[in-house]
């Protein structure tokens, strides 16, 4: 089956992509207006890209009659947010955050969320999150009225020291973290758990054994 992208609706389009490319990392990022109004708010579009510098991809839609969400205005205003990772013990609050609330609510305390002060950005960490990341903005790229893509630097990151194997040599028990993802369909999520082990392939092995 073929399906001409750019000829179907959006809300076809994101059927058809959001039920294929799974699973999608959450961020759980926390804002802060210049004025300390703070937001929290779960997006699937999202993740890493790159090392150097430490660079995150956050993609933002905007609310049903085109205004910005919190997020994304809190975002350019102040250039600053966390990302918090979601473990399924989080679940349940991480989902209350996605609240259609009018602007003045403030999720964090809706969801009764624990919140210590970042170290290098304005927006507080959760603290029950088992990874957070500090980020300041790179680039905000509008691509459409509905639909803006933030480019951000880790300028710092935490992780929960239960899950820190090797401090030194930057191992992280990620399987213990139990995080959640996005997956197909109207609020359905994915646990972390099941995985299996394949080895990069080294070119001088395989060309050495060109039968195997």
């Amino acid at each position: 089956m073929r399906f001409d992208i750019p000829a179907m609706k959006p809300a076809d389009r994101y059927k058809i992509l959001a039920s294929a490319i799974t699973p999608r990392p959450i961020a759980w990022v926390t804002s802060q207006s210049a004025a300390g109004g703070r937001n929290a708010a779960p997006y699937s579009f999202f993740n890493f890209f790159g090392p150097d510098p430490a660079t995150i991809v956050l993609g933002l839609m905007a609310r049903p009659d085109g205004t910005l969400k919190d997020s994304d205005a809190n975002i350019l205003e102040t250039g600053e947010f966390v990302v918090n990772l979601v473990c399924e013990a989080d679940a349940q609050a991480m989902n209350l955050t996605c609240i259609d609330a009018p602007p003045d609510v403030d999720e964090i305390t809706l969801a009764k969320l624990e919140v210590v002060a970042s170290d290098r950005v304005a927006p507080p960490r959760i603290v029950t999150a088992p990874a957070s990341f500090e980020c300041r903005l790179l680039h905000r790229l509008t691509l459409s009225a509905a639909q803006t893509l933030m480019v951000a630097e880790v300028v710092m990151a935490h992780v929960a020291d239960a899950y820190v194997l090797d401090e030194q040599r930057c191992h992280i028990d990620t399987g213990a973290m139990h995080l959640i993802a996005r997956v197909h369909g109207a609020g359905v999520y994915l646990r972390s758990g099941d995985t299996f082990q394949m080895d990069r392939p080294v070119w001088k092995d395989v060309a050495g054994n060109p039968g195997k």
